[in-house]
């Protein structure tokens, strides 16, 4: 960790979106004010509803033996920290997290939720030492559709470079590269300021 600074999975989701996010909202410190976007508030909403209902319920065709739900987990090691949604307590010995999304399944895995997937399980194998293989995601606006996808390694090498792509952009002010999808641009809070 770099003189105190700690991630969260929302900053690595807005650093994948678009990096300069992160040198606007973290080191300017200029707030985006998302909590007025309705979708983001709909969202938050489902998450509140799922950890108060079915607390008893394990998935047991995953293999579930045992569950926790909105842990709050942080590791020096890596300068992270986030909610669990779910910590799922596998048969075969191993861990992983469920997340839900406020989505719609579209038959791909995008990367902001596989990076967030991939952040939970270094929480996860930090602070439970057990090992994390894979994940899961609840697609709440597909009727709940479960969707499992591998972990490996190389997933957390390359969320380590992101990690320390933040940190430089946190720590050294370093003002990076723009989103190469400009359509994002047009909806972005920051657009009157970011120099292109």
């Amino acid at each position: 960790m770099e003189k105190g600074i700690s991630i969260t999975p929302s900053e690595v989701i807005e650093y994948l979106y678009c990096p300069r996010f992160i040198y606007f909202m973290l080191y300017l410190k200029i707030p985006q004010k998302e909590e007025q976007r309705y979708k983001v508030q709909l969202g938050r909403e489902v998450h509140e509803r799922k950890s108060k209902t079915n607390k008893e319920y394990l998935r047991k065709k995953i293999g579930v033996e045992k569950k926790l739900i909105e842990q709050k987990l942080s590791s020096e090691k890596y300068g992270i920290h986030g909610i669990v949604d779910e910590i799922l307590f596998l048969e075969d010995g191993s861990a992983a997290s469920l997340d839900y999304k406020f989505a719609k399944y579209k038959d791909r895995l995008f990367k902001t939720y596989k990076y967030q997937a991939v952040m939970y399980s270094m929480l996860i194998v930090d602070n439970y030492g057990i090992e994390v293989n894979r994940a899961y995601l609840v697609y709440t606006r597909s009727s709940n559709k479960l969707k499992e996808f591998p972990i490996t390694e190389g997933d957390f090498l390359e969320l380590d470079q992101i990690l320390q792509q933040i940190i430089k952009i946190i720590d050294k002010g370093y003002y990076p590269q723009g989103t190469s999808y400009k359509k994002r641009c047009r909806d972005c809070c920051y657009r009157n300021i970011c120099v292109k």
